[in-house]
């Protein structure tokens, strides 16, 4: 059961240290992901890899050279997380504040869309809209983004891997399906206990990563 990678604009892969998740996800994956930036004020850098069909794999983890965020936590549950793994994934969408009226009207609240930016090292700023509710149901409910017309991070990122599956478990599967439905988006569910797993083809052989 899997999710091809159309509507999938990226899949969020949260850890402690940075450097730390970029190496071992080299050693598992045979691709090397690279630095991406900073993102201000949120307390939070991130470095990528290419997944083919415009999606990509965000491995985001606490910045060092940030001071802790101003009142509230860093995104992806950064401030308690203990080891590496998939928080969650975000769905390529536009016309955000009319998606979010409409997934409140059928009973799912994303969160109100925010404007956001990062610069990347080679000094090209990127702009985005996403929502604010994050991911939700355990990381099964994505969030939206639209890169509107700034350069998708994809496009830029090392190249090898290529995401062929995408799908959740959640022992209440159907309640988030409801959720999922609410958003316009899809992704198989399954029960069991709560968690997100993507299925990859690397250089090293297929790969999941939960």
């Amino acid at each position: 059961m899997a999710l091809e990678s159309g509507p999938v604009d990226h899949v969020v892969y949260a850890a402690p240290d940075l450097e730390a998740a970029v190496g071992d996800l080299e050693l598992r994956l045979g691709v090397r992901a690279a630095y991406g930036g900073s993102h201000p004020g949120a307390g939070s850098h991130n470095a990528l890899l290419d997944l083919g069909a415009g999606a990509y794999l965000e491995i985001i983890a606490p910045d060092p050279g940030q001071p802790e965020p101003v009142g509230r936590a860093r995104p992806f549950g950064l401030d308690d997380l203990a080891a590496a793994r998939l928080v969650g994934w975000a769905a390529k969408a536009s016309d955000l504040p009319g998606r979010v009226a409409a997934a409140q009207a059928a009973g799912y609240d994303p969160g109100e869309a925010r404007a956001m930016r990062r610069r990347r090292p080679d000094g090209v700023e990127l702009a985005w809209m996403l929502t604010t509710g994050g991911p939700g149901a355990g990381g099964l409910a994505p969030f939206l983004i639209d890169w509107g017309a700034t350069p998708h991070p994809a496009a830029s990122a090392p190249q090898g891997c290529r995401l062929v599956g995408l799908w959740g478990r959640h022992p209440q599967a159907e309640a988030v399906r409801a959720s999922l439905a609410a958003l316009g988006v899809e992704l198989p569910v399954e029960a069991g206990a709560v968690g997100l797993v993507a299925r990859l083809d690397t250089p090293n052989g297929v790969v999941e990563l939960t």
